[in-house]
């Protein structure tokens, strides 16, 4: 299986269960590991056989600035179902943290797998 991966894109959000939260952004931390559907852009060298990395960014971007979550979790979880519907990836890996979000703590997030690992 390949596997394409994207590290520490920051994003500012409105996202929390607090009234402040509601109106103060705060930056979150996103890392993906996505399966590819298939192998062809390795065998192809084309970027019509690959994921586009800059496409889904925009995606996952998008629905970040035009919708409030009130935990990590729904947010996770609705990245993940974007990457599995919108870019038919088999598998996904999903990281999301808020930063600096707990004293003494660099970050605080949570992680969730979706979608079916499959050996190629």
């Amino acid at each position: 299986m390949d596997i394409i991966f994207l590290r520490e894109l920051k994003v500012d959000m409105l996202i929390g269960v607090y009234e402040w939260e509601k109106r103060v952004p705060q930056t979150l931390q996103i890392d993906l590991e996505i399966a590819l559907p298939n192998s062809r852009a390795c065998e192809t060298d084309d970027i019509n056989d690959a994921l586009d990395y800059s496409e889904i960014v925009r995606h996952i971007q998008n629905v970040l600035t035009s919708r409030h979550f009130n935990l990590l979790e729904a947010l996770a979880e609705h990245i993940a179902r974007i990457i599995l519907d919108d870019f038919k990836a088999p598998w996904v890996k999903v990281s999301v943290a808020k930063l600096q979000a707990i004293r003494g703590s660099k970050m605080v997030g949570i992680c969730v797998e979706r979608g079916a690992k499959i050996a190629r």
